[in-house]
C-alpha cells in the first residue's frame, strides 16, 4: 500500500467510526483524492444539456464491473419478477436515441432477512427487421448498438432523475435474450423504501458518434411490457438473494449494534450524494453508495498487559474496497466529464485494533 493509499485509509477510518458522520470530513477526503482544493464552482449553464461521453461512460461501466466480480457468491434464485401489463409509459423515439420505460411491482417480492446479491434485467430483442435498416450509404460498417440501463428517480417535485445502472453493446442482427446487470437498481430502491414500483429506462443509441450509427441504432427493438406487443419474451427482472439466516455475514452488525451492544462489526450506513449539498450536482454518478462504518465495542487486554505498554483495543477499519464515480471538473472556462476511481470508499471488514 503506497502512501496516498495509507492516508486514505486512515482518513476513511476517522470518518466512518466516529457516531456523527461529518459532512465535511467525507468532502475533505474526495478532494484530497482528486487534489483538488475546493469543490469547482459551477453554474447553472455548466448543468445544461450535460452529455456523458462514450469513453467517460464505457471507463466507469469497466470500473463497476470490475467491483462486481468481487461481490459474494452463493446466490440462491428467489423468482422472476415480471413487469405490470399496461403500465410501460410512452416509448419516445428521437434522431439520437430510442428510449423504453418500464415498471416493476417489487412490494413483498423480497424475503425478509435477505440481502439482494445480485439482480438481472432480461429484454428479449426481436428479430432484425431489414425494413427498420437506413439505406447502405458510404460510412463505415456499423455492427453493434449501444444500450444502457438507468434507473429512474421519482422526485416529491414530479420529476424525475436518472442514474447509469448498466451498459453494453448489442449486435444489431441479432435476436433472443440480452441480460443487464441491474443489482444497484434494487439496491436504491430498497435504500428509499418506498412502496411505489421501481422504474428502469432503457436507451438505446448509436455505437459511435454520427447519424448513421443512430439510424442503425433504431432498428434495434425490443419486446416491451404492453399486452399488445405480441412478441415473445416480455421484460423479466431475476432477483438472487442470500438467506441472512444460513449466510449471513457474522462480520455485520445486527439490530443490536445500534445500541452500542455489540461486539466490533459493520454496520450499514448509506452516503447519499444526491443529498449532499456540496455534491449533488458536482459528482453525476452513482447517486450514493453503501459506505459501511464500523462500530461495536472490543474485549480489553488483562490490566497487566497494559501496565506492559499495550493500549485500549477499539473498533477499525480493516479492509476497503473501491468505488466509482462520474464527475464534473472545471478548466478554465470549460466544464468537463470524467471517471475515477476512490480506493478505500466502501468498509469491507472491520476489526480490533489495538491503540498505537
Amino acid at each position: 500500500m503506497d502512501l496516498r493509499c495509507a492516508w486514505m485509509l486512515r482518513a476513511l477510518c476517522l470518518v466512518f467510526t466516529v457516531q456523527a458522520f461529518t459532512q465535511e470530513g467525507f468532502k475533505e477526503v474526495v478532494l484530497k483524492q482528486l487534489g483538488l482544493s475546493e469543490v469547482p464552482k459551477l453554474h447553472k449553464r455548466d448543468l445544461v444539456d450535460l452529455v456523458i461521453p462514450d469513453h467517460v461512460k464505457n471507463k466507469y461501466m469497466s470500473m463497476l464491473k470490475r467491483q462486481r466480480v468481487k461481490r459474494r457468491a452463493l446466490p440462491s434464485l428467489a423468482g422472476i419478477l415480471r413487469g405490470i401489463p399496461g403500465h410501460t409509459g410512452e416509448v419516445l423515439y428521437s434522431d439520437t436515441t430510442t428510449r423504453q420505460k418500464l415498471m416493476f411491482d417489487m412490494e413483498g417480492r423480497i424475503p425478509k432477512n435477505s440481502e439482494v446479491t445480485m439482480a438481472e434485467l432480461k429484454l428479449f430483442k426481436k428479430p432484425l427487421d431489414r425494413a427498420n435498416l437506413p439505406a447502405k450509404q458510404s460510412h463505415r460498417p456499423v455492427s453493434n448498438a449501444r444500450v444502457s440501463v438507468y434507473w429512474v428517480q421519482q422526485q416529491h417535485d414530479g420529476t424525475n432523475r436518472t442514474s447509469l445502472i448498466d451498459s453494453r453493446l448489442v449486435p444489431i442482427r441479432e435476436s433472443g435474450w440480452k441480460s443487464f446487470d441491474v443489482t444497484q437498481a434494487v439496491h436504491y430502491w430498497l435504500r428509499n423504501k418506498r412502496r411505489e414500483p421501481m422504474f428502469l429506462e432503457v436507451w438505446i443509441e448509436g455505437e459511435r458518434v454520427g447519424s448513421y450509427a443512430s439510424e442503425m441504432a433504431k432498428a434495434v427493438r425490443f419486446t416491451s411490457q404492453d399486452p399488445k406487443d405480441k412478441a415473445h419474451g416480455k421484460p423479466e427482472l431475476v432477483l438472487y438473494t442470500l438467506n441472512l439466516d444460513d449466510y449471513g455475514s457474522s462480520g455485520d452488525c445486527r439490530e443490536e449494534a445500534v445500541m452500542g451492544k455489540s461486539t466490533c462489526c459493520r454496520q450499514k450506513h448509506y452516503i447519499s450524494f444526491r443529498e449532499l449539498p456540496w455534491a449533488q450536482h458536482w459528482i453525476l454518478e452513482p447517486a450514493g453508495f453503501q459506505a459501511y462504518r464500523c462500530s461495536g465495542s472490543c474485549l480489553q487486554p488483562p490490566r497487566a498487559l497494559r501496565r506492559l505498554g499495550s493500549g485500549q483495543r477499539s473498533c477499525a477499519v480493516a479492509g476497503s474496497s473501491a468505488l466509482p464515480i462520474i464527475y464534473l471538473v472545471k478548466r478554465g472556462n470549460r466544464t468537463e466529464i470524467e471517471a475515477a476511481e476512490f480506493p478505500n470508499m466502501i468498509v469491507e471488514s472491520c476489526s480490533c485494533v489495538t491503540d498505537g
